[in-house]
Parts: structure tokens; sequence; C-alpha cells
């Protein structure tokens, strides 16, 4: 591997760890758990690891000895900043246990484990990759760990390599499917462990026990710089308003993060839009009303920050999508049959009468982008719709409309722009570096007690690295049950932002102010080096719900 100036200076850097990870480890319980909510299905489902107590590590007196251990990790799902490093801290971790413990890679994500695909991960592999960003040390995919022939094929290699703990990780549907793992290898009794890490810069992993998800801290940044760039751009030339969609399969978490570090005109938050039961139209009509406040004054220039999920939270697309779902699931192969130039027509006489209404006055493009290829889960893919362009085409026409009746003087003319993949393999943030580490070597720690069906948990991260607190939370207590494919199914319930929380709050205090002034901040590129109040910064939206 060629390395950059960049990452030769960034191997060098060590990270931070909680101090009660530091030397000898000894396990406190807590108390018993629960699932957040269907505590009766899902105690059925996963009767050999619901329940289970809080796990925290905290500093012993005495040595343990260990005997050697034979682990396999996978990275699952979309790529996130930090993975390496939860390898990194993993591999660590176990070699402290014992130096002739060994770590194996399953190759491109939990197919890997199916396939027997894999590799061992030596420390001259792990030192190559520390502090870098991606998921290319072993790849990732998107298999879905969720049939028992894939479990026992899986058992198979687990079996032949030693293998006595698999770590998973991944977000909120790869972490279910370790959970599911983890049950179908204790109710067979097969003494494997199955631990999980909690991945996604979506940020909607987290509850009371993980405070945020990894790459959640990076991704900001990197999406904060180039809006920031943008803003300046538009700042400079004043002629354009700038809609930026975000990456945010859900949650809008990045949106608002984003919006918090850099000031824009229009920041849209999906949950909020759904609380009001906002129409399209509301949505647009808000924006075009501070495009025309703005042209009042002479700037007929802004930024919009859109969250990737936007359409499923309003409240009539979201039925509308839920039928679709549930329709093509149902229908795939029918559909599949039908040709281009008649399915907008079949899928119209195929839907309740509100839903086809809906369907039938949305513009050709975004119609057809409901109908595309689900994602493995059998949703649509919220990624594939250009809301940017739907929302500044639907702006654009509700101002010539109010430019006729005298209400807009001004121009308009519009930029657009999607953020995802720029932020998903980016070099790690000092934050992201040592929160990553620290929950690979947490992770090692619970096999070490052998624990199985937990995900590894950190917390108290906006103080000093030392203050940190490791420990384990089971993964059943994240779970209720949701509809996927048609059926009812036990997942990890997704964090969206709370319109209670600190954040949300502080947006909300301020957004009245950025959109009619020009309030742009540019944070510029991500600093690793320099002053700590730079460098080691977490995420407003952690400090804000940390209050600190």
């Amino acid at each position: 591997m060629t390395k950059s100036a960049l990452q030769i200076a960034r191997a060098a850097y060590q990270p931070k760890l909680p101090k009660a990870l530091k030397g000898f480890v000894q396990v406190k319980e807590g108390a018993a758990t629960q699932s957040v909510a269907d505590q009766e299905a899902i105690k059925e489902l996963f009767p050999n690891t619901y329940g289970m107590p809080l796990i925290q590590f905290v500093e012993s007196a005495s040595e343990t000895s260990f005997s050697p251990v034979n682990v396999g990790v996978i990275l699952s799902g979309g790529q996130a900043p930090g993975g390496h490093n939860v390898i990194s801290g993993l591999f660590d971790g176990i070699k402290k246990l014992n130096a002739d413990s060994k770590l194996y890679g399953f190759i491109l994500g939990p197919g890997g484990l199916v396939d027997h695909n894999y590799m061992e991960l030596t420390a001259d592999i792990i030192d190559e990759y520390r502090n870098t960003g991606g998921f290319d040390i072993i790849g990732s995919g998107r298999t879905k760990l969720e049939k028992e022939e894939q479990f026992d094929k899986g058992y198979e290699i687990l079996k032949q390599l030693g293998i006595k703990a698999l770590v998973i990780i991944g977000g909120d549907d790869s972490n279910t499917n370790a959970c599911v793992l983890a049950e179908y290898y204790a109710a067979k009794k097969y003494g494997v462990q199955v631990i999980g890490c909690p991945k996604t810069i979506d940020g909607d992993l987290k509850n009371e026990m993980i405070e945020t998800s990894f790459g959640f801290d990076t991704a900001c940044k990197v999406y904060s710089e180039v809006i920031g760039n943008i803003q300046r751009d538009c700042n400079s030339a004043r002629k354009y308003w700038h809609f930026i969609k975000l990456m945010g399969r859900s949650a809008s978490h990045i949106a608002l993060e984003c919006a918090l570090q850099v000031q824009p005109n229009v920041c849209i938050v999906s949950e909020e839009v759904e609380a009001n039961d906002m129409s399209l139209d509301d949505v647009v009509t808000y924006i075009a009303q501070i495009v025309a406040n703005r042209a009042a004054q002479g700037n007929n220039f802004g930024t919009v920050l859109i969250p990737e999920g936007l359409i499923e939270f309003i409240p009539a697309m979201k039925r509308l999508i839920s039928e679709l779902n549930d329709f093509l699931a149902a229908n795939a192969e029918e559909f599949s049959h039908i040709k281009k130039s008649h399915q907008r027509d079949y899928i119209i006489s195929k839907l309740s009468k509100a839903n086809a209404d809906i369907y039938a006055s949305l513009p050709e493009g975004v119609a057809r982008q409901l109908t595309l290829d689900r994602d493995p889960h059998g949703n649509v893919q919220v990624s594939l719709i250009e809301t940017e362009k739907l929302l500044s085409e639907m702006v654009a026409t509700k101002l010539a409309q109010w430019k006729a009746e005298g209400k807009f003087v001004g121009k308009f003319a519009s930029q657009h722009h999607f953020f995802g993949y720029e932020g998903r393999c980016a070099a790690p943030s000092n934050y992201d570096a040592d929160y990553c580490y620290s929950l690979g070597y947490t992770a090692s720690m619970l096999i070490a007690d052998g624990k199985t069906g937990y995900m590894s948990s950190v917390r108290n991260t906006t103080a000093p690295a030392d203050q940190w607190i490791a420990g384990g939370v089971p993964i059943t207590m994240m779970m209720n049950m949701e509809r996927r494919h048609g059926e009812m199914k036990p997942v990890i319930q997704k964090a969206l932002v709370k319109l209670d929380g600190a954040p949300f709050k502080a947006f909300v205090a301020q957004r009245d102010k950025w959109a009619i002034e020009t309030a742009y901040v540019y944070p510029g590129p991500i600093q690793y080096f320099g002053p700590t109040e730079v460098c080691d910064q977490p995420t407003k939206t952690l400090q804000l719900e940390q209050a600190k």
C-alpha cells in the first residue's frame, strides 16, 4: 500500500483509552434489562440472550491469566470512519489478554462468513491501517445473516478455525443480525460468542448506553467543511440557492449537526415535518417564503440543508411509501414483467384511492424513483430520490406564481448537491480514532468475560478519554418489533432526532435569525494537529446532549 503524507503522520497517533482499560480489568454487573418495547415478543424470540445485565469495566488490582482465543471480525453495511481503529483496538485487546490469540477477518462482510472467505489479520497488516478511513482492510458487504443455513454454514468455518468469538461491526440492522446469531449459537450450545459494535454515520444507533455511533463525528465534520466552502462561494457569487441533500436514511441527525456547525439559511428536520403533519406543499412554501424574504433585502442566494429521508417523513408520502413497500414486496415478480411505460398506471390501479391520488400527482421522475429496486430490507431507496431537485423545482414554480401575483420580487436560480459517499471513508477525526479504538478494545474485554449478545459501549465521551466509561449493553435491550417485507420482525429501534432534545432546541433558537441573515460559518477541514479546542471537540449534538 502506498501511503500519503497524512497517513504516515497519522500512523504515529496513539488513540486514547478509558483509564479502566489501561491496566487490569474487572467486571461490574448492573441490573437485569428489558427491551425498549414489545417485551413479551422479544423475550419469546430471544430466550437465551434476553434480560442480561448491563456491564461496566472497572480497574482491578489483581492480574488474571487468559488462555489464547481466536476471534473473527466482520465489517457489515456501509462504511464509516473509524472501522479500522475498532479492529486495531480489538487486535491489541486480545493480544494483551494472551499474545498467542489470533484475529481472523471475514472478507466483504457477513457473506465472507457464509462463503468461508477469510484472512488472518497479523500485526503487520493491522499496523498498515491504524487511524485510517475506509473498510478496505477486509472490505464490507450487506449480506443479511438471518437464515439457519447461513448460521450453520458460518459455524463450520468458525469451528474449523477454532474461533470462539465473532465481532460484528455494523449499524442497527447489522447488530440486529448479530443478536439473532448470538441467540442461535447460544441455543445450539455451539460455544461461539457474538459481540456487536455500533457503527453508522447516520447517528441513529444510540440510546442511554450508546452515546453515539462511530463515524458520525467525522462524517459531519467532512460535510460541514464542504457546506462551508459552498456557503463561502454562495456569499461570494450571490446568485444561487444551493439545495444540499445530506446522508441519513431515516433520522435527520447529520443535517441537524451540520446546521449547528455552519448556520445555513434553511435546514429541514424530517422529524419536525412529521410531528407537524406537514404536506410536501407546506415544506415548499416554508422554503419559498425564506427565499422571498431574503430577496426583499436584495439577497438572491442562500443554502438549504435537506435530510436524505425527508420524503418518508411527510405523513401523506409516508403512507404512500408504506403501501408501496408492502405491495411491491408481495408482487415483485408480477411488477417485474410490467413494461416501464405501463408501470405508473399499474401502480395507480393497485393502490388505495388516497395513495393512488398522491402517487398520480407526483412528477414522473419522483414517481419512478419510488418504485425502483428496494434495499435489502425491502424499503424504498430514498438516496435514489433526488429530493433536492424536487424541492428546488417546486420552490421555483411557487415563486413564479408569487411573482405573477406581485408577491415576489427577486431572482431565483438553484444548484444541487448530495453529500453521502464523500464522508463515509474519510480519515477518522481524533474523536472517532479514540472512540473506535476504545470500542474495539472493549469488545475484547467482553470476549474475555465470556459475554455474548452484547454491544460494546463507551460512554461519557465529552469528558477526557481517561474518564470514559467502558462496558457492554445487551443488544436485546435496544430492540422492538417493526414491519419489514410485510412481516413483523425484531429490530434495533432507530434513534430519531428528539424535538424536545437540546440539539434541536438550540437549532430552533437560532434558525429564524439564520434564515434572514447571512450568518454562515466556515468550519474548514478536519483538524488533526493543533490546539485541543480545535482538534478534539466532539460534535455539537453530543455536547448539547451531555450539557457540556
